[in-house]
């Protein structure tokens, strides 16, 4: 009789000599979704009642711009309210941040201004410029143009209505840069108070209700 030897069974994948603790294994699981959920996440802090307001203040600017009796008056007007809206703009997110437990200076809140102010750069640069050389009257469509430049490259990363707030701002300038000469004076503030007072108002409305304040 003939006796085969018997293999010994070794097992496919060989054991670990210091297994890799299960907590560790968690924190990096965590770590990863975080990291994933922050890159791929949207910036949901834009302001719906602080857009509201934004647009109130823009539209009383507009009824005092129209009254001012020189340029420099109607310029340091609205220079007034970009500055009143700003620092609302920059309260009302970080209060909506707050408000929802998310941090302000988050990835897409990092990708959202980085992609929002450049075109405010040109736009306060092109103003100086207009300015100087006496071409205040294509002042208004310019700030529309490049501040709806703005909300539409800084909307991708986030809610969508944003981006389309961004095009109605975009052409509503358009518009005004098109208008006939004699147009400009009188409409000024009309342009601008419709955009910066009105879209701001019904956007904001829609972003409060449909994405909270």
């Amino acid at each position: 009789m003939y006796y085969f030897p018997m293999a010994s069974v070794q097992p496919i994948r060989k054991t670990q000599d210091d297994p890799i603790p299960l907590h560790a294994h968690a924190m990096d699981n965590l770590r990863y979704i975080r990291k994933t959920m922050e890159r791929a996440g949207s910036f949901t802090a834009v302001p719906g009642w602080g857009g509201v307001a934004m647009g109130v203040t823009a539209l009383v600017a507009s009824v005092i711009a129209a009254r001012t009796a020189t340029i420099d008056a109607w310029f340091a007007t609205w220079m007034t309210e970009g500055a009143l809206a700003v620092a609302i703009g920059m309260l009302a997110m970080r209060r909506k941040a707050a408000k929802a437990g998310l941090p302000m200076w988050s990835a897409p809140a990092r990708k959202f201004v980085f992609s929002f102010v450049p075109p405010l750069i040109v736009g306060a640069a092109l103003t100086m410029v207009l300015w100087r050389a006496g071409a205040a009257t294509a002042i208004p469509g310019v700030w529309l143009m490049l501040y709806g430049t703005g909300v539409i490259t800084g909307g991708a990363f986030s809610v969508p209505v944003v981006p389309v707030m961004g095009v109605c701002f975009l052409v509503e300038g358009a518009l005004a840069l098109a208008a006939p000469p004699g147009w400009s004076v009188p409409w000024n503030d009309v342009w601008l108070g419709a955009g910066f007072g009105g879209l701001h108002v019904i956007f904001g409305f829609i972003i409060a209700r449909r994405y909270g304040g």
